[in-house]
């Protein structure tokens, strides 16, 4: 058995990558899955699109590389975070649609229960801010609304979990529910200090504790993958939300160490050691990673619309016909014209969290066109990392104070994008040679657990670098860019 299977489950896509004993790409699959919105704000996934894509997308991979089950050592599994399911524990059927990371529909309720002040006691325990972001609330809603939900989870009929614990339970034939704890720290039902779910919040939510599941480290015996799914008994070992699989992946692994990774949003975490660092700029407090039982944390700052600004050009717009079309339409664009985008479609995430605010265009003159839509798009993404960075660098006392940050995601081959990223932090900016980091963190952690590949030294040794993004932009200029990106917020927020 000399290969890992890592299943990246993202917002929009399924994808399956092989990796070798040295820890190389042999072989990809993804496919898309269709998204649904039901109503303003809203965004579902059906969990069978899920659970099929996924299965699908692992047995082309193996196709492609020629492999069998019987040569793949351990599965690795890193998810979108957030996203709440509920299922039947006899028959594995959802008795609602995913609920997305991304969807706002406990907007009210969480408005009314932070009114109540009940945000104290919620970040005290979980590092979370009250938000419709996390899983709590959204499973608050599933029980409120689906008949007789809430009376079945009490008595143990339903069951609760993020996409991790859903692909596991199918993949083990319901013989596993299980999550780790970077995705059951996102939930807001988790006690971060504790290590176990919180009594007093589930409480607060009227959330029965009997429909969560176990928590593991990130690296453990999570179950064994059914033969019948990919044609041999594979052992899962490793699990990572997507966020801190990738923080993995880029080695952060030393106290000040920061990546941010770019994909259908954006989210920068800053490796704070063993030490639970209490943000005073609406950050999140959390877990980057655990191990025999002794969690790592971080500040993370989260970006709802990252990517998905550029598929919006493609697909609400019609100005694209592919995403990697934005890098010479930037390059062309007017850079007279300072259109400034605030791409707040489903809400402002950190430091923001206003869960109301929507998207904006400031700056448009007669000749503002598709050149000059495209720059906007991607400068936003740079805007809002700045954003998260200044709010690090608050927060930890400076210590994160022009710290070169790690970048990956598909938006990080945009070659101007880092360069404009670099110049408005007034950073370094370092891409590594491979960009899948979330499918490599996790990876790393079947791996290691396997006892296929190194531990968290040589791994981090292996790291390479593939291009550096220096600052090259004026400090004048940048300041008044990054200003006039503050007022288009503000404006924003007050429309």
């Amino acid at each position: 058995m000399t290969h890992i299977l890592a299943i990246d489950q993202g917002t929009t896509s399924s994808r399956a990558i092989l990796f070798d004993g040295d820890m190389k790409i042999v072989a990809v699959a993804q496919e898309e899955f269709p998204q649904h919105y039901p109503d303003s704000g809203w965004v579902e996934h059906d969990p069978d699109d899920l659970w099929g894509c996924t299965l699908r997308v692992c047995r082309e991979a193996l196709e492609r590389a020629g492999l069998a089950a019987a040569d793949i050592a351990g599965i690795g599994i890193t998810n979108q975070r957030e996203t709440t399911l509920v299922w039947e524990r006899d028959t594995g059927r959802p008795v609602h649609n995913a609920i997305v990371w991304q969807d706002r529909r406990t907007a009210q309720f969480c408005r009314d229960w932070r009114e109540r002040g009940e945000e104290e006691t919620v970040t005290a325990k979980t590092g979370l801010i009250i938000d419709p972001y996390f899983s709590g609330t959204k499973l608050k809603w599933i029980l409120d609304h689906v008949d007789g939900a809430r009376d079945r989870a009490r008595r143990g009929e339903l069951m609760f979990g993020t996409v991790d614990s859903w692909l596991i339970w199918n993949l083990t034939g319901g013989r596993a529910h299980v999550t780790d704890a970077t995705n059951a720290c996102r939930t807001m039902l988790y006690d971060i200090h504790k290590g176990c779910w919180s009594s007093t919040i589930c409480g607060m939510l009227d959330i029965p504790m009997e429909m969560l599941p176990e928590v593991k480290d990130c690296a453990a015996a999570f179950g064994t993958a059914a033969a019948e799914h990919l044609g041999a008994e594979i052992p899962i070992l490793g699990v990572a939300g997507d966020q801190q699989a990738a923080t993995l992946g880029q080695a952060c692994f030393a106290p000040g160490m920061l990546k941010s990774t770019y994909g259908t949003g954006c989210f920068a975490l800053l490796n704070t050691g063993d030490t639970p660092v209490r943000s005073e700029n609406r950050l999140l407090t959390t877990v980057a990673y655990q191990f025999d039982g002794k969690p790592t944390y971080a500040l993370e700052g989260s970006i709802f619309i990252a990517g998905a600004v550029v598929q919006w050009l493609r697909d609400g717009l019609g100005l694209i016909s592919k995403a990697s079309e934005t890098q010479a339409m930037a390059e062309a664009s007017d850079d007279t014209q300072r259109v400034v985008m605030v791409p707040a479609f489903t809400g402002l995430g950190a430091p923001y969290w206003n869960a109301e605010c929507r998207g904006a265009v400031f700056g448009l003159t007669r000749n503002s066109g598709p050149k000059e839509f495209a720059r906007a798009a991607l400068e936003s993404v740079g805007y809002q990392t700045r954003d998260l960075l200044e709010a690090m660098r608050a927060d930890w006392r400076g210590e994160a104070e022009r710290a070169t940050l790690r970048v990956d995601g598909g938006m990080s081959a945009s070659d101007w994008t880092m360069q404009f990223l670099a110049d408005i932090i007034g950073a370094p900016v370092d891409r590594p040679e491979i960009t899948e980091t979330t499918a490599l963190g996790v990876a790393w952690l079947a791996g290691q657990e396997a006892g296929l590949y190194p531990d968290m030294d040589g791994f981090a040794k292996a790291w390479k670098l593939e291009r550096n993004f220096a600052p090259a932009m004026e400090e004048s200029a940048r300041e008044e860019r990054y200003a006039a990106w503050k007022r288009a917020v503000a404006a924003a927020q007050q429309a």
